[in-house]
């Protein structure tokens, strides 16, 4: 199972850096712009892929900051957010790769951000959530390139898998 989660970690990098390398070419009215995806602008896509994972990252490893909503502004500025999310992201690679089965395989109790309300549950079917998250809002994300008038990306797992970065997971 661990080997299933590192796997995921890998590929929410390099989906990541393959999101973020498309971005790079907006304008700043083009990032900012609300074109009504769910979080309505790539910045805001952004912001909240990053939120989101630090609240989880909060609640497995018990450090770290952990924004209290899950529309927070965390970074104005591509350049910034993206090397927070690069780090972010490398944080998410360490500590699955330190996890042992028992784990993965136990339960972690914490406190929701929504309603304030504790919820004890097993880690393996969280963490796995954390990855299906990232993906259903990089999609939102790709939508947003898409309707700005930007070239579709491959962002497919098994696109990971068959690259140079993914050939040890497949």
């Amino acid at each position: 199972m661990k080997q299933h989660f590192m796997m995921f970690a890998a590929y929410n990098q390099w989906a990541n850096g393959r999101i973020y390398d498309a971005a790079d070419d907006l304008t700043d009215e083009e990032f900012n712009r609300d074109v009504g995806a769910f979080f309505g602008s790539m910045m805001r896509t952004l912001n909240h892929l990053l939120t989101a994972d630090r609240i989880w990252m909060k609640r497995f490893t018990g450090e770290g900051d952990a924004p209290t909503n899950l529309d927070a502004i965390l970074h104005r500025a591509l350049p910034v957010l993206r090397m927070t999310r690069e780090a972010e992201d490398k944080r998410i690679i360490d500590w699955v790769g330190a996890l042992s089965e028992k784990a993965l395989a136990g339960r972690f109790t914490y406190m929701t951000v929504s309603d304030m309300r504790t919820v004890s549950q097993r880690l393996a079917p969280a963490l796995a959530h954390v990855f299906n998250h990232q993906t259903h809002h990089r999609g939102q994300a790709h939508a947003i390139l898409t309707i700005l008038g930007r070239p579709s990306l491959g962002l497919d797992l098994t696109l990971f898998q068959r690259s140079e970065e993914g050939r040890a997971f497949a």
